[in-house]
């Protein structure tokens, strides 16, 4: 179940490059690479780090993301680590007021994803050590800050955590705009000529049913239905059951439509 799969990662216009300045925890660094490449995102950047990629428990917490360890590239100096990026945001959650707002200003980590839909370069993201966070002579060396939409009584994030948020919104962004994710169906729509039939099954085993109120039931059913939003498999074995529970309820009934019309598929009528 949590093996990964040898799949190549999803595309993006820019290069994402995490940098973490000071990280002092490895139980941290493996969080990051895992949930780094739960995103598909793969490269990481250390400044002046306090822990090792080689400590184990940093391997053991990134799990089958250890190859993000293997090819951290590992710097003195933050200017060092984005000498070749074309955008460097620097990450903060301390939002403060007065004098400091003009040097914070923010924004979102759903607003950076959209900033980037177009951006063709490499993205450095820096995040600071646990428990201070970035410096303000780093923080001036960026381009333009984020932070995380964290309540006011407890805005601090755990370092991995916040690398976490950051590179869903990111990933968010791309499935959004068509990237695939395997077993998921992107699209919640079923087609249209699936939809007739459907609520033309439903109709069929409303009116089998002994009841003085079959239109309402059909209502209800419809209603219940569609607001689900299915998609053509869902509907597909929808209208399968419906069939069914038509034909058993013809039949019991004494109703010749289950031989002679029914069977084993529905065909919608003109004016649905």
């Amino acid at each position: 179940m949590g093996d990964r799969m040898d799949v190549p990662l999803p595309d993006s216009n820019y290069e994402l490059d995490i940098v973490l300045v000071g990280i002092n925890h490895p139980g941290n660094l493996g969080a990051i690479c895992r949930t780094m490449l739960n995103h598909g995102f793969d490269k990481l950047s250390l400044v002046n780090p306090n822990c090792s990629t080689d400590d184990e428990e940093a391997r053991n917490r990134a799990k089958h993301s250890g190859r993000i360890l293997d090819a951290t590239s590992v710097y003195t100096s933050l200017d060092e680590a984005v000498s070749e990026s074309s955008l460097v945001i620097g990450t903060s959650g301390k939002r403060e007021v007065g004098s400091k707002v003009l040097k914070r200003h923010f924004v979102l980590p759903w607003d950076f994803a959209e900033m980037l839909r177009g951006f063709d370069g490499k993205v450095s993201l820096v995040f600071g050590e646990e428990g201070k966070g970035l410096s303000t002579s780093d923080l001036d060396r960026c381009d333009f800050l984020l932070t995380l939409p964290t309540w006011e009584g407890y805005p601090i994030a755990n370092l991995s955590q916040a690398v976490g948020h950051c590179v869903y919104e990111l990933h968010r962004d791309r499935v959004k705009r068509g990237k695939m994710i395997r077993g998921v169906e992107k699209n919640r729509a079923v087609k249209p000529e699936l939809r007739q039939i459907l609520k033309q099954a439903i109709s069929e085993f409303s009116h089998s049913l002994d009841s003085d109120k079959k239109e309402l039931i059909a209502d209800v059913f419809d209603r219940v239905i569609l607001r689900g939003l299915p998609i053509d498999s869902e509907a597909e074995r929808m209208i399968g059951a419906f069939v069914q529970g038509s034909t058993a309820l013809q039949k019991q009934s004494g109703d010749p439509n289950w031989q002679r019309e029914r069977r084993k598929r529905v065909r919608p009528e003109d004016d649905m």
